[in-house]
């Protein structure tokens, strides 16, 4: 089990209890819980970060709403500097709303309302138009957010969860026990084979929990974009920029260097001349970044990383296995819960 923060670790009991207190409290209404009017399906996690979870929203909103559903999002915005409930638009400043929530903005095609209160931002979704569609809230990282009711928990549960510790000596925010509570549990499938056991461990020999399995794959820029470059510098600030790297090579593409950021880090100018001469000093002739982290880029930003050579986005695509069978499942619990809240 992964400590990453050994000084820590006499205080995981502490943050365990807390949080075990905290359910309590809610399982016995002494905290209240919030219902909005149309479905609530959280897509989450029992980890601080790097599970997949926003490319696992993109693919759930364009499903549902290329079925004819009225798809919207609400998150957070983690480190947005804004504190209002508010409907977020591609167009918005990143800084301000949060990279996430305008990334999904951009990606979606769908109505993305952010806010740290996710019931007011569902309240505020629900004035959205829907043109007699049936409306589904997307819920961002919503495993641990208990003030607002779900309808459908699908969680993300990775090998690192399984090798990780709880906060703050590790990155779990719940223990691996959390993962029983869900409806969904989503695989990688090049994880499958190594998590099963844990799985049936967990859920108990007899039970048959709902599992998803998705496949990933980065893609290196849109078709028509420039080359990608022979000797790129990478960079990101997410929470696992290993799997960044990692990914990229699985891809093909050999970065001479990767330079990592804190998760949802805002850049400014002297990240940019560090780049610069990172980028000069390895002998780079360009860079290769997420799309997460680009959307936090100015215009001035990329004019001076192209004095060394052009910048590729790259985009991870996330695809269900079997897609069919996914959407019979998850689309009969929708239709329940929209009939039975009529």
């Amino acid at each position: 089990m992964t400590i990453r923060r050994p000084v820590l670790l006499p205080l995981a009991p502490i943050y365990g209890a807390a949080l075990a207190a905290k359910k309590t409290m809610f399982r016995r209404g002494w905290l209240k819980q919030n219902r909005l009017p149309s479905p609530v399906i959280s897509i989450g996690s029992i980890s601080a970060g790097g599970a997949g979870k926003t490319p696992m929203v993109l693919l759930l909103a364009d499903i549902l709403r290329r079925r004819g559903y009225a798809v919207r999002i609400l998150t957070r915005g983690y480190k947005r500097t804004s504190e209002l409930i508010e409907r977020v638009e591609p167009y918005d400043d990143p800084g301000f709303h949060g990279d996430e929530p305008v990334l999904m903005a951009q990606r979606s095609g769908v109505a993305v309302f952010a806010g740290a209160d996710r019931y007011r931002a569902g309240l505020l979704a629900e004035l959205d138009e829907d043109h007699g569609k049936i409306a589904v809230n997307l819920l961002d990282d919503g495993f641990q957010h208990r003030q607002l009711a779900r309808d459908v928990d699908i969680v993300l549960l990775t090998q690192e969860d399984v090798e990780d510790h709880l906060l703050p000596a590790g990155n779990l925010r719940e223990p691996l026990s959390a993962v029983r509570e869900a409806d969904i549990i989503v695989l990688r499938e090049e994880e499958v084979f190594a998590l099963q056991p844990v799985i049936r461990r967990l859920t108990g020999e007899g039970s048959s929990p709902t599992v998803w399995i998705i496949q990933r794959r980065l893609s290196l820029g849109e078709a028509g974009e420039v080359s990608l470059p022979a000797l790129p510098l990478a960079f990101c600030g997410i929470a696992r920029p290993e799997s960044f790297t990692s990914m990229l090579q699985a891809e093909g593409c050999m970065p001479v260097d990767t330079v990592s950021f804190p998760d949802h880090h805002a850049y400014d100018d002297r990240d940019i001349a560090r780049l610069l001469e990172q980028a000069r000093h390895r002998g780079a002739n360009g860079f290769i970044t997420t799309e997460k982290d680009a959307v936090k880029l100015t215009p001035v930003m990329r004019d001076h990383l192209a004095t060394v050579g052009p910048l590729i986005v790259t985009r991870l695509q996330v695809e269900l296995l079997d897609e069919k069978e996914a959407l019979q499942q998850l689309l009969s619990m929708v239709d329940k819960l929209d009939r039975r809240k009529r």
